[in-house]
């Protein structure tokens, strides 16, 4: 087993540790690289706008670290695709890509075909649904790929407060982080279990490394990554920057425990898949939800299902794009 406190003091950065933007700009021309970063969205015309209009005036034109500014969307109805049009946002649908594979639904099935349309040797996903938005939040994730070639893949992390009424509470969010993921990555994966924020929704890798890998569907893909991109590349190839703070809306408590059973069926599917567990019955894809109007209680039935994506380098789609 590695020696996870090794890891940690190796791997964990800062990310004013890669503020020289311009060192930054220098290293990718040195290297020959080119960097793509894509938000996946659905109707989040409240946010969406300045997080794009950042990275566009700060790492496009100021700084061009980034070539390309990309959006992959799933039908938005509320303005967020005239938004990210207007902010310079190159924008796809999910429905359009691969069309080989019968569609599915959730934000690993956006990253998934992201792949198929995103052209940069490094790829940087970041939620559209932070409302603190900072070029910290691009360049924190890309500067250790571009520093050291032995790193594939970087998480975030940061601090997660709750709002609540409208007031921010420390330490409040990573719920599902706290008491699903990490309970379960010390069991099984011990050597996972320095990542932070193992849920982060920022993450930054090499097009090498991603389209070799399967990714989840839904709430299932932030897991899957991890536990295949460690299983594949090893530790010392993965690493996590600290971006501080992360103020976003916060989901309600049944919203969360759907998206613990996601996440529970992607790493129940691994934990088979690596011998780690022996599964003796097919886990459920219906999750049965407690609800409470004026005083009674019922039970409602939630399809809550995650689905395997097969490498994108194994796509016939995804060997054709650009032709």
């Amino acid at each position: 087993m590695a020696n996870i406190d090794d890891w940690f003091a190796k791997r964990t950065y800062r990310h004013h540790d890669f503020a020289d933007i311009e060192r930054l700009v220098e290293l990718k021309r040195e290297r020959g690289l080119t960097v793509s970063v894509c938000l996946p969205t659905l109707n989040t015309a409240d946010t969406v706008g300045p997080i794009l209009r950042t990275f566009r005036t700060e790492l496009v034109e100021r700084f061009p670290l980034i070539d390309q500014l990309a959006v992959i969307d799933s039908h938005s109805t509320d303005g967020t695709i005239e938004i990210c049009e207007a902010e310079g946002g190159q924008v796809f649908f999910d429905d359009e890509l691969a069309p080989e594979v019968e569609p599915a639904t959730g934000k690993g099935e956006a990253l998934w075909k992201s792949l198929f349309v995103l052209e940069g040797d490094i790829i940087c996903w970041v939620d559209s649904d932070i409302e603190n938005i900072h070029p910290r939040f691009a360049y924190g994730l890309i500067g250790p790929l571009l520093t050291d070639p032995d790193i594939a893949y970087v998480k975030a992390f940061y601090e997660r407060p709750i709002k609540s009424e409208g007031v921010l509470h420390p330490g409040g969010g990573g719920r599902v982080t706290e008491l699903t993921v990490r309970p379960i990555l010390n069991l099984f994966y011990p050597d996972l279990a320095g990542f932070i924020q193992p849920l982060s929704g920022e993450y930054a890798g090499r097009r090498e490394v991603l389209q070799s890998v399967p990714f989840f569907t839904g709430y299932g893909v932030e897991t899957g990554l991890l536990l295949d991109i460690y299983g594949r590349y090893g530790l010392d190839s993965l690493a996590q920057v600290d971006l501080e703070v992360r103020i976003h809306h916060n989901q309600p408590l049944p919203s969360l425990s759907k998206m613990s059973f996601g996440i529970m069926q992607a790493v129940f599917s691994r934990l088979e898949s690596d011998g780690k567990l022996a599964l003796n019955a097919e886990p459920r894809t219906v999750y049965n939800t407690i609800e409470r109007t004026d005083g009674d209680y019922a039970i409602r039935q939630v399809p809550v299902s995650v689905v395997e994506r097969p490498p994108a380098l194994t796509m016939s789609s995804y060997e054709k794009r650009g032709e």
